[in-house]
């Protein structure tokens, strides 16, 4: 395409194409605006014997007594996704197992 201006539609064009993927792009990324349970420095710790209890520990150290650290694959993520809500219900004893739990 030529315009009488040198080649200043066709920049605009391409400025524009190329903005809009970065924004669509940025969109994209900030999607998820669910609330984290703890930090992206933490993790979560469950409260010993009481359902719903928690709390987060920093990287790299224990639990403080009185917290268990939640099973594999149990570990609550977003406030009221699966297994914060689970969580809420079930409680995990001093070794880390669940409350009731025969085995």
């Amino acid at each position: 395409m030529k315009d009488s201006n040198g080649g200043g539609l066709r920049r605009t064009l391409v400025l524009l194409v190329v903005g809009t993927a970065v924004g669509g792009l940025t969109a994209a990324c900030s999607l998820d605006t669910r609330d984290a349970v703890c930090r992206g420095s933490e993790y979560p710790v469950a409260s010993v014997g009481s359902p719903g209890g928690g709390a987060c520990v920093s990287n790299g150290k224990q639990p403080p007594t009185g917290y268990v650290r939640y099973p594999e694959g149990q570990v609550p993520q977003h406030v009221d996704d699966k297994w914060d809500t689970y969580w809420s219900t079930h409680a995990l004893d001093d070794q880390g197992r669940l409350v009731g739990d025969p085995r």
